[in-house]
């Protein structure tokens, strides 16, 4: 299940395409995952994103310095340097939440790529070593591996954070929860750095 703000264009490549990617990045590419703050690939950038300081990038692959590599099941290409790719076909999608702009996407994986330096080949099925797998984690805009906060975050800087929290560039620590309400963060495109979705 992914869920994504209406406002950006990757809710518009999945439902138009109903194919999708999702590039896992380890830790130590969280330099080219932050390359990717406050861009968005809908052209205009819509009003409000505007105003948080996102601007138009049609190729996200240069911004970041990633590398596009052909998939083997659907059209979107996976990110080479993310050591875990899972191609996925998007199986229902519909509006989500009480007063927000979100969708809620059913993806099923039809083929998982994972980098074999991660893998233990012991018993009768692979599986990926927990101790050699580095996740990058974004919680709350703030990039994190498994052993704590591993870079500053330009998002977490930004003007969206200024309204998502109603503070220039912080996060109050030890808040559970906040109230949503028509003009909320969920309008925003949110792709947490853990999970970058590409989209035909």
């Amino acid at each position: 299940m992914l869920g994504l703000g209406q406002m950006g264009q990757t809710s518009d490549n999945l439902i138009r395409t109903r194919e999708c990617v999702i590039n896992l990045p380890s830790e130590d590419l969280v330099t080219h995952v932050d390359r990717l703050a406050l861009t968005t690939g809908k052209d205009p950038v819509p009003e409000k994103k505007r105003q948080w300081g996102y601007r138009y990038e049609p190729d996200k692959f240069s911004t970041a310095g990633f590398t596009p590599m052909e998939s083997v099941s659907v059209a979107p290409p996976r990110v080479r340097e993310c050591p875990v790719q899972m191609e996925g076909i998007v199986h229902d999608c519909r509006p989500f939440g009480k007063n927000v702009n979100a969708n809620v996407f059913e993806v099923h994986i039809v083929k998982l790529h994972v980098d074999e330096r991660l893998l233990v080949d012991e018993g009768a099925r692979p599986h990926i070593d927990p101790v050699r797998w580095h996740p990058l984690i974004m919680s709350f805009c703030r990039f994190f591996g498994l052993s704590g906060e591993v870079h500053a975050s330009r998002l977490a800087e930004s003007d969206f954070m200024k309204f998502v929290t109603g503070k220039p560039g912080q996060i109050e620590q030890g808040t559970t929860s906040v109230p949503l309400a028509a003009g909320s963060p969920a309008d925003a495109e949110v792709t947490a750095a853990g999970v970058r979705v590409t989209g035909g």
